[in-house]
């Protein structure tokens, strides 16, 4: 069985340093901060979604764009500050077949930051984002990610904290083990349906017996 993993909020401990720019981008606009448990149980995707509701107003894609310009200049000042989510490594080392990482994060940026935690090799491939804008789905970027290592779905496995993950994996027939502590509430994640961890190690544990053809119901 094959592991795809998600990147933020799942291996890497950011989630306090998303909630401080996505304030930072509602506030370019007169917006008000959320506190890291609202934002937690309002997150979704596409993100130009989740601000306007935050905002309370429509949100054209030219702003969106401008906002989220500003979510990552505040994102890429401080992300050398960022650890990786405990029990990473050790989570890596335990998974007994192939891993690769997915991660809606700009490519050129997470490539080499993947790299200063001597993590590539545990990866037969790194994807991030490749569009100039971030916020979407994760979906069709999970269809080109199996299309490029060449393994379908039904062999698959993925972890990740949102319901974007979730559906990521139903729309290209895999697992999903979700894990609390990062974007999404955990009684969202619960409601899934979905195996849900704690940790990164018990994440590991229920993807070792997921059936990824129990997983495309969600």
């Amino acid at each position: 069985m094959h592991l795809i993993w998600d990147w933020n909020g799942t291996l890497l401990d950011d989630y306090h340093l998303t909630v401080e720019a996505s304030n930072a981008a509602f506030a370019s606009v007169g917006g008000e901060p959320v506190d890291p448990e609202d934002h937690r149980r309002r997150f979704r995707r596409p993100v130009q979604d989740y601000y306007a509701e935050v905002l309370g107003r429509p949100l054209p894609d030219d702003e969106f764009a401008l906002l989220d310009r500003v979510y990552h200049e505040t994102y890429h000042a401080r992300m050398a500050d960022c650890l990786l989510a405990a029990g990473a490594e050790e989570a890596l080392a335990g998974w007994s077949g192939t891993q690769s990482l997915l991660s809606m994060w700009f490519h050129e940026r997470l490539v080499p930051f993947v790299d200063g935690f001597g993590l590539t090799d545990h990866f037969v491939r790194i994807d991030g984002l490749r569009d100039r804008v971030g916020g979407g789905n994760k979906a069709e970027h999970a269809m080109r990610h199996l299309a490029a290592i060449g393994i379908p779905g039904s062999q698959c496995v993925m972890i990740g904290d949102t319901l974007d993950d979730a559906a990521a994996a139903a729309a290209v027939g895999a697992g999903c083990v979700l894990i609390s502590g990062g974007f999404t509430d955990a009684d969202r994640l619960a409601a899934t349906g979905l195996p849900l961890a704690h940790n990164l190690a018990d994440a590991v544990a229920l993807a070792a017996d997921v059936d990824p053809s129990m997983s495309r119901r969600h």
